[in-house]
């Protein structure tokens, strides 16, 4: 029989304590991920409402519009509340709606880093990942920019993103990795090991994608769980990934109010040892995990 984690926080690089239900800034842009959102407003009011109900994580990214999420995360919540904890990425280019390009050399790094903070109003970021490993850049001068940058104070803490357990450990070997950000949810099981290696290792890891990649393989479980638990779909698997492993930090997105309320009440489901381990094994059947 699986565990099932109830911890609410988790301690990100050992000094940074979040809400285990956090906020991604994504969907905040326009369509495509490109340019402002279609109401601003609505924008900005999901986003201090998110902090009124409780969440100290924020995940971001350069890309994301580009540019346009950092800045209506300073619009919104600056100055910040002192536990709120905003990571952000760089490492990807964008060349328009749906077009993204891994760039993770030192000068571009270092041109979005320095972006980043003045958009986020920041003279350090808490966590910065690296939104891609560059294939076409040696993965040892990426990695020993951003130890430079953590040197310099600049940065606190570094993740990665979409990753494999040999990338992280090889990452280790120049400084620690407190986070890993890959896609993953109830049924998409790819990066379980990874998974698994990052709770073993008391490193983070931030589910991206968990509704939609859910819903390419439905468990037929889900459907009968929800109606039983008076919940939509989508909120209950929130609350397995939740249960699932003490290290996930979840960062749903919406550009909706209604949508994030959802999203954040799924918390409050009182989910049973048994219906979690249905949950499990059906999702085992549907995603191919043996373990």
């Amino acid at each position: 029989m699986s565990k099932m984690y109830n911890n609410k926080t988790w301690t990100i690089g050992k000094d940074l304590e979040v809400n285990r239900y956090g906020y991604g800034a994504m969907r905040i842009t326009g369509k495509g991920i490109w340019g402002e959102p279609e109401n601003e407003n609505e924008a900005i009011k999901v986003l201090k409402k998110a902090v009124d109900m409780g969440v100290n994580f924020i995940d971001t990214a350069d890309s994301y519009g580009p540019y346009v999420s950092e800045k209506l995360i300073a619009k919104a919540l600056y100055p910040y509340p002192k536990d709120l904890v905003i990571a952000t990425k760089g490492g990807l280019e964008r060349g328009g709606p749906d077009q993204w390009a891994p760039n993770a050399r030192p000068d571009h790094l270092k041109e979005a880093l320095e972006g980043s903070l003045k958009r986020l109003k920041l003279d350090q970021i808490d966590l910065y990942q690296l939104h891609r490993i560059d294939p076409k850049v040696p993965f040892d001068e990426t990695i020993g920019f951003l130890k430079e940058v953590q040197q310099k104070g600049l940065i606190k803490h570094i993740g990665l993103s979409e990753v494999s357990i040999d990338d992280i450990k090889k990452a280790q070997q120049q400084l620690e990795i407190v986070s890993v950000q890959n896609k993953y949810s109830l049924t998409f099981r790819e990066w379980e090991p990874e998974l698994e290696y990052c709770k073993d290792n008391d490193i983070a890891f931030i589910p991206w994608n968990p509704i939609i990649a859910s819903r390419l393989h439905p468990v037929k479980t889900i459907k009968k769980m929800a109606e039983k638990y008076k919940v939509s779909e989508s909120q209950l698997i929130l609350k397995w990934m939740f249960n699932h492993a003490e290290n996930i930090l979840l960062i749903p997105g919406t550009s909706s109010v209604k949508h994030l309320e959802e999203n954040l009440n799924s918390q409050n489901i009182e989910l049973s040892e048994e219906d979690f381990e249905t949950i499990n094994e059906s999702a085992k059947e549907a995603s191919g995990v043996h373990a």
